[in-house]
């Protein structure tokens, strides 16, 4: 029941005034009789004296000044109104971990709104969760639905790592140096196979496709390796139909570079790159780093790259800034093609106004390299103290 009033309250308070939700609130409350008044305070987020009021208007029927919701002169002053340092040291405690929130370039995690409240009253604002609720929604934060993110056990320097890589990230942008996030979208089965989601059709005609997902050896699978431009919300896939590697990873970067990013960034003496801990681009390929050094030299660029902690891979800004919105675009439609999906691919948009490129890698990539001892010396990589594993930048040989 609490949960059918919260969405009922979710979905008609904002079309109401004041006055009108406290009678709304009042009613359903004598409605629900004995513990009513609990119930919906708590499912509206609404003072039980509140309520108590809405129930005496009722019961009176007293009628308030039309287009008015309250006496003249009633009411109390906003938090935000009588304090005004509120505001600010929300967003100090919000913004670093907030749900893609575009001021915090890559982190994408949740704090309570009990541990916020309580966080803002070490600072010494006394406030309520229903409250700070009440002031995020107004600043356009939303409850989100849950989402499949959770890949495994949680690293106990995960939120930590979060915000090393939020600060670099800033630091970049501050500097107006170049921060990409990159990672390879799911392999793709090339042909007439059923793509999930739903497309406008006439009634009763839907495209009829394989019964069967067996891959066609002649087409195979398309490999689409993305570059995500946190500064500029532009994107560029390589979509390859060989392995998975780190040469094809690495090349797709190359590319982007070759094409976007030199371009926009002219003067570019950094790059920061954020990544998965795992794939092509794992934080414990040799290969990996062997082929960023490579990258490194030919562009006379110090490379620093922040690998996302284990089980997070979900998290990499790419994910929600630049797949999610491939995925939503070429919904219900089936991959006949390679040409159909650098169409679809390079068609996608979003309301932010994101701009995606595209390429086909037709090379081959060997599955398995090894990197010797000897050929890992020569790389010119500088771990951080926090978790160099993790953290670490590699700078051109001439340097």
């Amino acid at each position: 029941m609490d949960a059918k009033l919260a969405m009922k309250y979710e979905q008609i308070f904002p079309l109401l005034n004041e006055r009108q939700r406290r009678l709304v609130a009042a009613s359903d409350a004598e409605f629900l009789g004995r513990g009513g008044i609990v119930a919906v305070s708590e499912a509206s987020g609404m003072s039980r004296s509140t309520i108590t009021i809405g129930t005496k208007e009722l019961q009176s029927g007293g009628i308030v000044e039309k287009e008015r919701s309250r006496k003249k002169g009633g009411g109390r002053k906003t938090l935000l109104e009588t304090n005004p340092s509120l505001e600010k040291d929300l967003d100090l405690i919000v913004s670093p971990v907030t749900r893609g929130d575009p001021e915090s370039p890559l982190i994408w995690c949740s704090k309570s709104l009990r541990n916020i409240a309580t966080a803002l009253g070490s600072k010494g604002h006394g406030i309520s969760h229903n409250a700070v609720g009440m002031i995020l929604k107004g600043q356009g934060y939303s409850l989100q639905a849950n989402r499949k993110t959770h890949e495994g056990g949680k690293h106990p320097d995960r939120d930590e790592q979060f915000e090393f890589i939020n600060d670099r990230a800033k630091a970049y942008l501050e500097k107006g140096q170049p921060v990409i996030s990159v990672d390879c979208k799911k392999k793709e089965l090339i042909g007439n196979f059923k793509n999930g989601g739903k497309e406008w059709e006439p009634q009763k005609n839907p495209t009829e496709v394989n019964v069967y997902d067996f891959m066609d050896k002649e087409l195979g699978k398309a490999a689409p390796y993305g570059i995500y431009d946190i500064h500029k919300n532009e994107g560029w896939v390589n979509v390859g139909i060989s392995r998975d590697t780190a040469k094809f990873a690495v090349s797709g970067i190359r590319t982007w570079w070759e094409q976007m990013g030199r371009p926009c960034y002219p003067n570019a003496k950094e790059l920061l790159i954020t990544a998965d801990g795992g794939g092509s681009n794992s934080s414990r390929s040799r290969l990996w780093k062997m082929e960023v050094q490579k990258f490194s030299n030919e562009t006379g660029m110090q490379v620093r790259v922040c690998h996302f902690p284990p089980g997070t891979s979900k998290w990499n800004k790419i994910e929600h800034k630049m797949f999610s919105f491939i995925s939503m675009n070429w919904r219900g439609r089936p991959l006949t093609s390679l040409q159909v999906i650098i169409n679809l691919i390079a068609a996608t948009k979003s309301g932010s106004g994101l701009k995606i490129k595209t390429s086909i890698d037709k090379n081959i990539y060997e599955k398995g390299l090894k990197v010797s001892n000897e050929e890992f010396g020569k790389i010119h990589i500088e771990k951080e103290t926090f978790h160099g594993e993790w953290n670490y930048v590699i700078k051109p040989a001439s340097e």
